[in-house]
């Protein structure tokens, strides 16, 4: 997490915020030494473009950070700060006007964001010693839970399987629980066959490494209870319909609706939100051995439904489907699942923007808001009953696969819905957890997507 000062502004480095619109102000209120070097660095507010002004004796006398057409402050986002820590010298820095709550806590946290580096496998470049005191109406707690969510749920994905296996999420996750005195239980390998979780098993039983389920419980009783289900595919090859190589360039990160899971239970869990909540994390490699299952084979399931195995490659929705109904059967109040489920969505909607959708039209309408406000998006989707017949088969109840080429995300979404059908408020969220290009505070690699939205969705339902 990026450095803070718990100090006074008085002898820190001042940081305006300057839109386009406000440079004339911001100018005006300059000496004429910094307006001469802002005409000649072509400064003129837009975003991302950082104006750092040098002092007399070689110091920074000033920072100015264009904001572009930000009309006002009050919407300030997490991107439009997170350039800074990799922008400016060494130094203490402090924003120069007064934010209210919100834009405070956004620009705090885009300083912790922008200050995040994978560097677990490597030696740390140098770097400059920057630090920002703590805006004054900032919610420090909040800043650093998100901040801490984000960087571990990125973390998680950013490691490549050799080192994050099932067994290595698993743990990760039990300690997570332990932390926060949540219980905790694993079913590994034929246990899974045992307790009724037929699909899971039969997805992950050709890795070297067993399936496994993680079931983390934490909360008071008497409370609502909320399960999150994340899928946990941590290397997917396709199986048998093995994917091309550049296909499993980054598979690594199919566990990235499980991190994501992880990282907002963690939040959660350190708001004290007044819930129950069960976290259920399906763990598996999708491998290929003379034990891997087969296009053909038909899968039962917890739910009591038989699936035709179309192709191997449409993993994600058998695991997440066993989870979904053993979350739909324990009277759940609200079921969120979040996994990196179809390139579909990712053909519609790009990297950036999670495919949202739920059986309460109410909901996904107030998680679209949340999402926006919290900036970090989704986009709604329809669960477009029409497309039902889609994935039917001639010899089981379900085929995992589309009959058609169309509609992959829909149909996808569709087929999760079979296995939910007692609780009132499902979410299902298609998420990509990556960033495939740099910008600043997002560097190429792993993103903790829909961590704040959902945290910010149960904050709002359910109160602190």
């Amino acid at each position: 997490m990026g450095a803070f000062h718990a100090g006074s502004t008085a002898n820190a480095i001042p940081i305006s915020l300057v839109s386009e619109s406000g440079l004339g102000a911001w100018l005006n209120a300059q000496t004429a030494s910094t307006r001469t070097w802002a005409a000649a660095s072509g400064f003129r507010g837009e975003r991302q473009k950082v104006l750092v002004v040098p002092g007399s004796q070689g110091d920074v006398a000033c920072v100015a950070l264009g904001v572009g057409n930000l009309a006002s402050l009050a919407t300030l986002s997490l991107w439009h700060t997170a350039l800074l820590p990799d922008r400016l010298p060494s130094g203490v820095y402090a924003f120069a006007e007064p934010l209210e709550e919100r834009p405070a806590g956004q620009a705090a946290l885009g300083w912790a964001v922008g200050a995040y580096r994978f560097e677990r496998y490597r030696k740390a470049a140098p770097r400059t010693e920057t630090a920002l005191v703590w805006p004054d109406r900032c919610d420090r707690g909040q800043v650093e839970s998100a901040a801490r969510a984000i960087a571990w749920a990125r973390d998680l994905i950013n490691t490549p399987t050799n080192d994050m296996s099932p067994a290595h999420l698993a743990a990760e996750a039990v300690h997570m629980a332990e932390r926060f005195g949540a219980t905790h239980e694993l079913l590994v390998g034929e246990e899974l066959l045992k307790r009724n979780y037929p699909a899971v098993h039969a997805v992950g039983r050709a890795a070297e490494t067993p399936p496994r389920l993680i079931d983390i419980r934490w909360g008071r009783p008497g409370t609502p209870l909320v399960t999150l289900v994340g899928k946990g595919v941590c290397f997917d090859s396709g199986g048998l319909d093995v994917k091309p190589a550049a296909g499993m360039q980054l598979m690594k990160k199919d566990m990235g609706g499980a991190a994501c899971v992880l990282a907002t239970a963690q939040m959660i869990m350190e708001s004290a939100l007044p819930i129950r909540l069960r976290v259920l994390v399906p763990a598996v490699e999708n491998s290929i051995s003379g034990d891997a299952y087969r296009p053909g084979d038909i899968l039962r399931t917890r739910k009591g439904l038989s699936v035709e195995v179309g192709n191997t490659d449409a993993e994600g929705r058998l695991i997440l489907g066993d989870c979904l109904a053993e979350a739909d059967a324990s009277g759940s109040d609200l079921i969120i699942d979040l996994a990196t489920l179809t390139g579909a969505a990712r053909i519609a909607l790009g990297p950036e923007l999670p495919a949202a959708y739920s059986n309460d039209a109410a909901l996904l309408d107030d998680f679209v808001k949340i999402a926006e406000a919290e900036h970090d998006p989704v986009w709604p989707m329809p669960l477009w009953p029409g497309y039902e017949d889609e994935f039917a088969s001639k010899v089981a109840d379900l085929n995992n696969v589309s009959s058609t080429s169309y509609a992959g995300s829909v149909i996808a979404a569709l087929f999760l819905g079979r296995f939910v059908t007692a609780c009132p408020r499902w979410l299902h969220v298609d998420l990509f957890a990556w960033n495939a290009k740099e910008r600043p505070g997002r560097p190429v690699g792993a993103e903790a997507q829909c961590v704040r939205a959902v945290h910010a969705l149960l904050t709002q339902r359910y109160g602190r």
